[in-house]
């Protein structure tokens, strides 16, 4: 059992967020749906109080507790991506519906979630031993939303996009 389990709140969307997020990454299941036993300020008896679920192997909880608390981007969820494909796919399915793009590879899902989605050869790239390289890539990084890796390559390379 884990010690520590990140607690998300949602205002009465809960199962519907972890039902979304368990379809994106391998790992990824509902454990338990705990329904409330009494009425409380977030909803009735029976209504869904907490959803436990898994994410690429990582437990977290889902947790309607109502319309008080929102997501903020001090909190965030960053998936290292394998290709660009990944990273389209991903970037796709978190904007669609009502999610929003926003700089570097981050954005918010529909429940206003942000996540970043950051190819691992982002990462290569802005910590190359070559600070030229590191910083053109960077650079290049710091003006797109969705990460195009293959522009970045070249901007570490000194290629100049036409």
């Amino acid at each position: 059992m884990d010690k520590i389990i990140p607690c998300l709140w949602y205002d009465g969307d809960a199962e519907d967020a972890a039902n979304f997020y368990v379809t994106l990454l391998p790992d990824s299941r509902i454990d338990n749906v705990q329904r409330s036993p009494a009425d409380n300020p977030s909803m009735k008896a029976g209504g869904v109080l907490v959803v436990e679920f898994t994410l690429a192997g990582q437990h977290y909880i889902g947790l309607n507790g109502g319309p008080q608390f929102k997501f903020t981007e001090a909190v965030s969820f960053q998936v290292r991506t394998e290709d660009q494909t990944e990273t389209d796919r991903l970037w796709n399915a978190l904007i669609g519906n009502g999610g929003e793009e926003s700089q570097c590879g981050w954005l918010k899902d529909r429940w206003g979630l942000s996540w970043q989605i950051t190819p691992k050869r982002l990462l290569e790239l802005i910590g190359d031993s070559d600070p030229g390289r590191a910083r053109r890539a960077m650079e290049a990084m710091l003006g797109q939303r969705k990460i195009d890796i293959a522009a970045i390559e070249r901007a570490a390379d000194g290629k100049v996009d036409a």
